[in-house]
């Protein structure tokens, strides 16, 4: 017999002690659907997530429990899911007449809105490998009939090793189920499929179509459609075109914005026929980003790095947060990779070469592999002082300090930490230059 709570209103500021059979430890989420706990699994050993679902609230009681059987019907099949692109579901159940799903916690991740503003963009290559485990998961999700119905960034999560989980199947539609579906729209209207805001049968490439709402607003900081009203932008999803990749992205390549385009087609049998096709796609791009760029794969850069003397206080999931953060950057024998007098937001890690360090047209000194620069980036609108040239080709990591406020405070911690460790080594002389 489920145990009551007092409150599971998201309005409500006291933490419940207990859900089901879960202790609670602290609240550390909530939105417009529910709101999320976070408790331990003493029996398994284990971190688990909690969401708490509002969406019955204030229904007439015949609805409320077709809703709820329905809810918790789902939450039966997506349990079943296996998938390491998708966030397990442990548990369901119903108590105060809410219904909650437990899934994994896990700690440290962060869902892809924190990466769809202008000033925070992922590079174009690490989009492509996101969206391409996206579409698998989702592939493996729709052959087993479940559709997701709710693709959006913030149901995306990027875990501090760079992987990827789909979370919040809660309002899935199961394929043939014998519930018939809650009347109305669920979703979320910005990257819902024409079909979906119109109330029409959905099938699995309408989850297609909002991923690829998801990869137009990943690659370009803004979404496909936006309006001031609902009505317009209902309007916009089924009947409008959206703005050119490259118009808000020069240098997104034309193969990816027509992969893109087809994902947003208006009818759905013009898009890619499953979650397979939109997969290989992606790879044909990838694979000529990769010749385009002469980049290796991120699991060799990781490789590079963690050998690096900057690297070694750093955990692997820290790594993998900085490189997330950071372009692969490669540079021909003299060209300046920092200009003396230029104001920007970049750190610099030496990869590979040597670079000199230059001032009024002296050379004050030169650096090598795992050695850094860049320190006025700490210093909002300071300029360099002084130019850093390649001496042969050097490889180095760009590290933006946008994208660096969006890591884990304790990956933050440690690479300001070894950050300001190396400048005041070269301060005392430990190194033969000083340049910032």
């Amino acid at each position: 017999m489920l145990q009551k709570l007092s409150s599971l209103s998201p309005a409500a500021n006291a933490v419940p002690d207990r859900i089901g059979k879960y202790d609670i430890i602290n609240e550390v989420g909530r939105g417009s659907t529910g709101v999320v706990y976070l408790s331990h699994d003493s029996y398994y050993g284990r971190d688990v997530a909690i969401k708490v679902y509002n969406s019955f609230v204030g229904m007439e009681p015949e609805k409320a429990r077709i809703a709820r059987k329905m809810f918790l019907s789902e939450a039966h099949m997506v349990g079943m899911l296996q998938h390491p692109n998708i966030l397990p579901i442990f548990d369901a159940g119903e108590e105060n007449e809410r219904c909650y799903i437990v899934t994994e916690h896990v700690h440290g991740a962060r869902t892809l809105a924190a990466f769809c503003r202008s000033d925070a963009l992922l590079r174009i290559d690490a989009v492509v490998e996101i969206i391409f485990k996206c579409a698998k998961a989702l592939n493996y999700a729709h052959s087993r009939g479940v559709i997701h119905r709710d693709i959006k960034p913030s149901n995306i999560m990027l875990t501090q090793d760079g992987d990827i989980r789909i979370i919040d199947f809660g309002i899935a539609l199961v394929a043939d189920s014998d519930i018939s579906r809650i009347d109305g729209i669920a979703g979320s209207p910005s990257y819902m499929s024409p079909e979906q805001v119109q109330g029409m049968e959905l099938t699995h490439r309408s989850d297609l179509y909002s991923l690829g709402a998801v990869m137009y607003e990943l690659l370009t900081g803004t979404r496909p459609f936006r309006a001031n009203s609902l009505a317009k932008l209902m309007h916009q999803v089924v009947y409008a075109t959206p703005a050119p990749i490259h118009t808000l992205r020069p240098d997104v390549p034309e193969e990816l914005e027509t992969v893109v385009a087809m994902a947003l087609q208006k009818e759905p049998e013009k898009r890619y026929r499953s979650g397979v096709d939109l997969a290989a796609a992606l790879t044909r791009v990838h694979q000529k980003l990769r010749i385009k760029t002469g980049h290796m794969e991120q699991g060799e850069q990781f490789g590079l790095l963690r050998r690096l003397k900057f690297f070694h206080d750093f955990s692997q999931a820290e790594i993998w947060e900085v490189l997330r953060a950071s372009t692969w950057q490669d540079y021909a024998p003299g060209e300046e990779i920092v200009k003396e007098g230029e104001m920007d937001d970049r750190f610099f890690i030496v990869v590979s070469g040597t670079c000199n360090v230059e001032r009024n047209s002296g050379t004050l000194g030169s650096l090598g592999a795992g050695t850094c620069f860049g320190e006025t980036s700490y210093v909002p609108g300071a300029k360099r002082n002084a130019t850093v040239r390649a001496a042969g080709a050097v490889t180095a990591l760009r590290v933006s300090s946008t994208l660096l406020e969006q890591v884990s405070a304790s990956c933050q911690l440690r690479f300001n930490r070894v950050f300001l460790r190396s400048l005041i080594e070269r301060l005392q002389g430990v190194e033969n230059t000083n340049p910032n």
